[in-house]
């Protein structure tokens, strides 16, 4: 009984210190995060919070306290408003728990998974795909393929480009833009041409 008769005692000073607290006495504020993290602890576990997750969930609490501190008003019960942050910080971390992948131990889904690596035929398609890409590249005017070659498949900047090639980065963005649009209609054209 004396355990439980000091924690009512504790529990009873929150709302005295969170007011203090509000005022700038530092002191009542150590004192309040301190006779907290049991009150928030026990309402975690209450919402079925477990493990690591509860240290997680006291300190978010705790946390979201000192960031709204200035909204607890000291006319309400304060209990219930610690309550309210306590639940909300353990449904976040019940909800992140769940996002979890578990690991089932079930040979037959093994079995049944498609494989995620590349499919048969996924490299040469992509290499037909670079091939025409280079040939459509490659019959640019030399301002546009350069632009687009250092630009695009580089993946260079346009000072890095502009240094490279002598031209002005105006000069670059026109026959870069230029490039994608000569490169859009040889391509679609291509396209269209094919009996796929």
């Amino acid at each position: 009984m004396p355990v439980q008769s000091a924690a009512l005692s504790g529990e009873a000073s929150l709302p005295a210190a969170m007011q203090a607290a509000q005022v700038g006495d530092a002191a009542a504020y150590r004192a309040l995060l301190r006779d907290c993290v049991p009150v928030i602890s026990a309402m975690a576990r209450a919402k079925g919070v477990q493990g690591a997750a509860l240290d997680d969930v006291v300190q978010d609490t705790l946390l979201t306290l000192h960031q709204a501190r200035a909204t607890y008003d000291p006319a309400r019960p304060f209990l219930p408003w610690l309550r309210a942050i306590t639940q909300r910080r353990a449904v976040d971390a019940l909800r992140r728990k769940g996002r979890r992948p578990k690991e089932v131990h079930e040979p037959l889904a093994y079995e049944a998974r498609a494989d995620a690596g590349p499919m048969p035929g996924d490299d040469l398609e992509r290499r037909e795909r670079a091939a025409i890409l280079a040939a459509a590249v490659a019959h640019l005017p030399e301002g546009q393929r350069e632009a687009i070659e250092h630009i695009a498949l580089c993946e260079l900047s346009l000072d890095e480009t502009s240094t490279l090639t002598g031209r002005t980065k105006g000069a670059l963005k026109v026959n870069f833009h230029r490039g994608l649009k000569a490169l859009r209609v040889s391509l679609s054209s291509r396209k269209e041409g094919t009996d796929v």
